[in-house]
């Protein structure tokens, strides 16, 4: 049997992981506007998570946090997001890589996104073929020009 080159799966879950990404950023630089909110689950023993050992201790497989009113510190990196949260009256700060996240809602819009925790492998694009150095200018002008391509529901890839 041959080996699957084209993970789609994998590429998909990545896109929709940049969902994410882009809400929590927005929320990070303008916050949350009108009545949007976040509830956001993750596996407490993944690799690279940083939270209060306490948390864990309460929550040893998987938690939930709610972005909404009283969060401090938002940073959204490319491969994590970091908040501040009160628990207990006391601030604690979550560091929490996207492959951690098992689930991402927003109820004041009824969505929401279910994903298989990520093995923290990035999906990155098959290597460009080598390039004949020899074209000429007319050539590497019209590579330039976009390329059109189909449009693929995603409904397809989601598991029913």
């Amino acid at each position: 049997m041959t080996k699957d080159m084209l993970r789609y799966d994998k590429m998909v879950e990545a896109a929709l992981r940049g969902v994410v990404r882009e809400a929590m950023t927005l929320a990070a630089t303008n916050g949350l506007p009108g009545t949007h909110h976040f509830y956001v689950t993750f596996k407490t023993h993944f690799p690279g998570l940083k939270i209060p050992d306490s948390l864990v201790e309460q929550y040893p497989d998987e938690m939930t946090i709610v972005l909404e009113h009283q969060y401090w510190d938002l940073e959204v990196l490319e491969d994590r997001f970091s908040v501040t949260l009160s628990f207990a009256n006391r601030p604690e700060r979550l560091n929490i890589p996207f492959d951690a996240v098992t689930a991402f809602t927003d109820p004041s819009v009824k969505f929401g996104l279910q994903f298989q925790p990520g093995d923290g492998v990035p999906v990155t694009a098959a290597p460009s073929p080598k390039r004949d150095d020899k074209k000429d200018k007319k050539d590497s002008d019209a590579d330039k020009t976009p390329k059109t391509g189909e449009v693929v529901a995603l409904d397809s890839f989601r598991k029913k």
